[in-house]
């Protein structure tokens, strides 16, 4: 394996006898080196292998702008991932994470706040995500002495959730907290109310909300032959009934999939639970936006 390029101090390219490219990571391993250098194995701890040829010029690009700092930082925060997730990641965050780590310090520096909509849906849907982004916030505050707003923690962990091996652990990752997000956003607006999100009622209404929308992109929703029990719930709670068919109506527009009458009359047990409970305010619910 020789070096083709020094991408800089820590990162280079190199080639095989075939001619395939590599994405060499290693602490120092581009420092006082030419191309044409041979690389040892003992001198590289992460490898990078492109899908195709034609996007290492894409890479190589990219890599070339970002600070050296921020690929070392990128590389702790994987260790760390690794480490608690237990898996590997998809060598392809080394890129997209250092890439975003740069634009978010640029961002502060600039003052420029963009809005994480699924702060609070990834921070309890993907706990161990979210531990790793909070991590990466230590370190850049170490590294750098910059401090980033926790919101950031949640958006590190979209990278390392999409990092996680496959096209589906990708969906999972990106879809499944926005569908939670877009039915907390629902039942939040026919309520007129806010959530105190830190409260036990508003985390048990999102805990049902996370195993239906796993339930729903498995194909495993819940059918039972008792048609009872729903009428039963219709009768008893009809205000949440109302607000759980118009989630119902939400998620089959975006997602052109059947929801199951079970689990419309589950989701207005525990509308109703919310609307009971002292996360809200019952005389600032406005009935008028329950249609």
């Amino acid at each position: 394996m020789r070096i083709k390029k020094v991408l800089n101090a820590n990162t280079i390219l190199a080639e095989d006898e075939e001619h395939q490219e590599y994405v060499f990571f290693g602490k120092g391993i581009g420092y006082g080196r030419k191309t044409g250098q041979n690389v040892e194995k003992d001198e590289i701890n992460k490898v990078f292998i492109p899908i195709e040829n034609s996007q290492i010029q894409e890479y190589i690009k990219l890599l070339e702008s970002i600070p050296a700092v921020f690929l070392e930082i990128t590389q702790s925060i994987v260790e760390k991932a690794e480490e608690e997730l237990g898996s590997t990641l998809n060598s392809s965050v080394y890129f997209t994470l250092s890439d975003h780590l740069n634009f978010a310090i640029e961002r502060q520096k600039n003052d420029v706040q963009i809005m994480n909509r699924v702060f609070w849906e990834i921070k309890n849907y993907y706990p161990k995500e979210f531990a790793v982004g909070v991590f990466a916030l230590k370190i850049l505050k170490k590294k750098l002495g910059v401090v980033l707003p926790e919101e950031e923690a949640a958006n590190i962990a979209f990278h390392i959730i999409n990092a996680q091996s496959s096209d589906y652990s990708n969906r999972k990752g990106m879809e499944y907290a926005k569908l939670v997000s877009g039915i907390s956003d629902i039942v939040r607006y026919q309520l007129g109310i806010e959530f105190d999100k830190s409260d036990i009622h508003y985390q048990r209404f999102l805990t049902h909300l996370k195993f239906f929308v796993e339930r729903f992109f498995e194909g495993k929703m819940i059918v039972e032959e008792d048609r009872a029990f729903f009428e039963q719930i219709a009768t008893l709670y009809p205000k949440a009934l109302t607000i759980a068919f118009n989630v119902k109506d939400y998620v089959e527009l975006l997602h052109k999939t059947s929801i199951t009458k079970e689990e419309v009359a589950y989701l207005t047990v525990h509308i109703n639970r919310l609307m009971n409970s002292e996360v809200i305010d019952k005389s600032k619910i406005d009935n008028k936006n329950i249609d």
